[in-house]
This record gives C-alpha cells, structure tokens and sequence, in this order.
C-alpha cells in the first residue's frame, strides 16, 4: 500500500521548502523528496555563496581604495582556502536550520531521488508514496554547450569547489552568471576574459546598463571577447584553450567556466506517466496558478523556465499552498514587476521595463529621464568609479514603468523602489518625495 500524504513536494529547493512548510502550518500532511543538502541551489550553490564571494571581492575593491582614504596598506593577501572553508562551514549550517525547521513542523523528508508512477504517485527508496496534491520543484543545473573538450571547463558549481584562485580565467556567457563570477575573480587578483556570442553582455538588460557595464568591466581590466561562439575546448601543455567557430584560438587558461545556462531537473522525473507536460528545452508548463496540464500537479521555480530567481520559487511556493489548504481560491504570484540585482562589480539593480519594452508597449507616450554621475565615495579618489540610473514613464500621469540603475549600492536600494512602482507611483510621486543626502539614491527623486 502507498504512503498517503496531503501534499508531496519533489525537490527541496527554497520553492519547494516554502511550499512544504506553508502547507504544514495550515495542518497538512506533508513530505518531502530531497537526497541532496536541503536549500537547493540558492543555499548550496547560488545566490547563498555568491554573496560571500561578491562580498569578498567588494572587500577587495575597498583595499584598493584605501591609501586614498589616508590609509597606509603596503601590500595584502588574499587567502581563498580560509573564506572557502568559512563559506561551507555556513552554508552547511544552513542546510542544518532548514533541516531543524523542516523537522519542527512535521514535515517527513525522504532523502531519496522521487519519480512518477502514475498520477500524483512517487516512488523513491523502494517505496511507492500517493499525495492528494503534488508540487513539482526541482530546480535546474548549469549546461555545458555540446562541443569537444567541455568536459575541461567547469560550471557555476564548480566555481564554489575550487580550493584555490586561478590565476587566468576564461567565462564563457554573457549573462548575470558570467559577468558575477568574472568581477569576483578578477577582483582577487585573476586575469579573466569573458567571452560572449553577441556584442556584449547581458543582453536583455536596459541598454544603459549594458554599456555602463561593459566600461566598468574594461576599466577593470576584464577583456569582452564578442561574437565568439565557442566550438572546442581542451588542454595542452600551457593550459587550457578556447578556440571559436570563426577559428580564433585562445590559450593558457588555467580555469574556463561555462556560464551559458540552466537547464531543467526534470529528466528523471517520468513526467510522461503522470500526463505533465513539458516544453522543447524541459521545462514544465504551468499556467498564472502554478498548474501543470495533470490533476492536482503542480510545478514551481525554476523547473518551471519563468523567473529563475530564489524569492520567486518562494513565494510561489507560499501562495500555492495558501490556494490548496487555506481557501485563498484566487491566490497566485503576480510575476510582473519583480525586482532584480545583478551582483557585478559595480552591482545592478532593475525593476520594470527596459526603454525598448516600454517604447514597444507604449509607444510615443514614454518619458526616459537619466543621470549618469560620480558617487561621493569617489571623491578623495584618484580612480573614478561611474554610477548611472535610468526612469522610464508612460501615459499622461507618467506612471513609473521602469528603474534601472548601476553602481555602488544600487543592490540594497532598488527593494523600495519595486514597492513603490508595484503602487503605481508616478513621476510626481518621486519628484514629491523628500531625497535623502548625500546618497546615490536621491538621484532617483530629483530626476528632471
């Protein structure tokens, strides 16, 4: 006989988690299939380990700005062993804590791979398990681009294995994934090239940040190697080489990373025999209220191809469960307007519409301010660093469409800009509001 629960969540990712733990606050009986650290790829390979790295790379940024701040640093060393050992230790207790918490709530976790039998049954360990509802969250994993030699680079989770610093670096991609780890090796002293297959990075990003980007990536010594598709890797004596489809070669890496994507972990899910269906590049189709095509089967997070950040599978998570054992019929994530940072070396915050998606939408009745200027900090410094904004407006009232901005501390304020423009605040809502000074955040209301 099947084990019966409530709700079974494949994958204990933070989606999957969120959902586990809602579902049991409201009194549901709940299990979860996880064989892997809990926390998913956020905790143990993503947003959770980037940040220390990203922090440890700004540490580093701000070393080299010392002596214009009267301070007498004849030389420093970066350790990469010590904050790698410091970084596992906690990712390890986070694992631990969702664990506990897990636990805490009743929540039964089965530390083995689950797959469909049939309709809303799982089997795993030898064990046949049948919920009345199921919840597909089982993230994604890096990809490698299908040439010879790919096995000689390593992904986003490699990154975080590596017990030393390469000294020269190849990253091959031109998303956020690229343009984070590039900035953090070459902040501690690599010599990294990015290569991209189009004419620069971040390619669905607001123009203006793409270029303030692609400058401060050159200011920084990082070469952007454009319209390079990569068609062989490999090693030779010297290293490890990159040659293109156009035939350029590139050689001595002693480290090259694949930043070219995620795919979906659905595999080995057996989706067929549940009636889940996906699409051509394995993502699980669902509708506005998380339902796949089958009964009662749900699917949430990056497993689904939408926005494939953390905060999102959460709070997916959350209102699913709020919809199935607390009658919030109609509840649901509303996916526009969703804040999100790029952790680059200046970092990058956007919420909203590009100027090219608003001018598409909208048409003649945008209105774009911009500023573009050196931050305070930069001061008493010989080497300028930039910072630049972006205000996009639409309709009669110019009701804020879009913000994008880059440069120091556009990570940490862009969270109560998404709030106002998810009001409908207008340009007059901004232009009315008091800034605070001196910050590079009060451009954003003075704007004219």
């Amino acid at each position: 006989m099947p084990l019966k629960f409530d709700l079974l969540v494949v994958g204990g990712g933070s989606g999957g988690l969120a959902a586990a733990q809602r579902a049991a606050d409201y009194g549901a009986s709940v299990a979860v299939f996880e064989p892997k650290p809990l926390g998913g790829t956020c905790v143990n390979a993503g947003c959770v380990p980037k940040k220390v790295m990203w922090s440890t790379a700004a540490l580093a940024h701000g070393l080299a700005d010392a002596s214009g701040y009267g301070f007498d640093l004849e030389s420093w060393r970066h350790d990469w062993g010590a904050i790698k050992t410091r970084r596992d230790a906690y990712v390890a207790r986070l694992n631990s804590i969702y664990a506990k918490n897990i636990k805490a709530k009743g929540v039964t976790h089965i530390t083995e791979n689950g797959s469909f039998t049939g309709p809303r049954a799982i089997t795993a360990g030898g064990k046949t398990y049948q919920g009345k509802h199921v919840v597909i969250a089982t993230g994604g994993y890096p990809d490698r681009p299908e040439i010879p030699g790919a096995e000689h680079g390593i992904t986003s989770d490699g990154f975080f294995e590596l017990d030393e610093r390469p000294e020269r670096v190849a990253v091959v991609g031109a998303g956020y994934v690229a343009v984070e780890l590039a900035g953090m090796f070459n902040a501690l002293g690599s010599e990294v090239s990015i290569f991209v297959r189009y004419d620069g990075v971040l390619r669905n990003f607001d123009d203006m940040i793409r270029q303030e980007l692609g400058d401060a990536l050159a200011k920084d010594g990082i070469t952007v190697v454009t319209e390079a598709i990569p068609a062989k890797a490999g090693i030779e004596p010297g290293g490890l080489f990159l040659e293109t489809s156009d035939g350029r070669a590139f050689n001595d890496f002693d480290c090259l990373l694949w930043a070219v994507g995620r795919k979906p972990n659905t595999r080995h899910l057996a989706l067929d025999k549940a009636g889940v269906d996906v699409d051509d590049g394995g993502f699980v189709l669902v509708d506005d209220f998380q339902n796949t095509g089958a009964e009662r089967i749900y699917a949430i997070g990056d497993v689904t191809g939408r926005v494939s950040l953390t905060p999102v599978a959460i709070a997916a998570g959350r209102r699913l469960a709020d919809r199935l054992f607390d009658n919030q019929h109609d509840r649901h994530l509303d996916y526009s307007n969703i804040a999100t940072v790029v952790f680059s070396h200046p970092p990058i915050g956007t919420v909203g519409l590009t100027e090219a998606e608003a001018r598409a939408e909208y048409g003649d009745i945008v209105q774009v301010y911009h500023s573009a200027f050196v931050p305070m900090y930069y001061a008493v410094l010989q080497s300028k660093g930039r910072a630049a904004m972006k205000l996009i407006t639409a309709g009669e009232h110019e009701k804020v469409v879009g913000v994008h901005v880059i440069g120091d501390g556009a990570d940490e304020m862009m969270q109560g800009f998404s709030v106002a423009i998810g009001m409908g605040a207008t340009k007059e809502d901004f232009d009315n509001t008091v800034a605070i000074h001196p910050t590079s955040a009060e451009e954003l209301v003075t704007m004219r």
